[in-house]
């Protein structure tokens, strides 16, 4: 079954899972957790230790159904690609002013240099302790119109249409 987008809006019907989870590595393990427990104020729904030789903290995103598995690193640093996001899409700016309030307060460091398109979208990049990137975006993704702000740069659809 396709939605109004032409995307899926169900499972394939070979697949049908209960559950589907994220999993991460991090170097810095002790630094992350708190900044997805407390800063971000992600709820922790699991939490284990020395499991098959492995520490690790599962947030839910907000239950069990979607969540997120940071699991402690064992030095081995992963590489630093820009593309590597957690994205919240929030409906509008005031949501994301709202979300992203208690990074300020805690001092966390924003991307010096975020993917053009989410500056282009009015979106807010946060740097986690593994400089993964957080984003922000103020629209909620097939949902919500697709904010675009031009400031003299072609938007990439422009781009295609004049390409055709």
């Amino acid at each position: 079954m396709r939605d109004g987008h032409g995307t899926r809006s169900s499972w394939p019907e070979h697949l049908h899972p209960g559950a589907l989870r994220f999993s991460r590595s991090s170097d810095n393990y002790d630094q992350t957790i708190p900044f997805y427990r407390d800063v971000l104020r992600l709820p922790v729904v699991d939490e284990f230790t020395d499991s098959f030789g492995e520490d690790g903290t599962i947030f839910g995103l907000p239950g069990t159904q979607t969540h997120l598995e940071i699991v402690r690193g064992h030095g081995t640093a992963h590489a630093d690609d820009p593309l590597d996001q957690l994205v919240f899409y929030l409906s509008g700016a005031t949501a994301v002013e709202t979300a992203t309030a208690p990074l300020g307060e805690a001092g966390v460091r924003r991307d010096p240099s975020p993917h053009p398109y989410w500056v282009a979208r009015g979106a807010v990049v946060y740097l986690d302790p593994d400089d993964r990137r957080v984003v922000f975006a103020p629209w909620v993704f097939g949902e919500e119109p697709e904010p675009i702000q031009r400031g003299g740069r072609q938007d990439h659809r422009d781009r295609l249409r004049a390409q055709s």
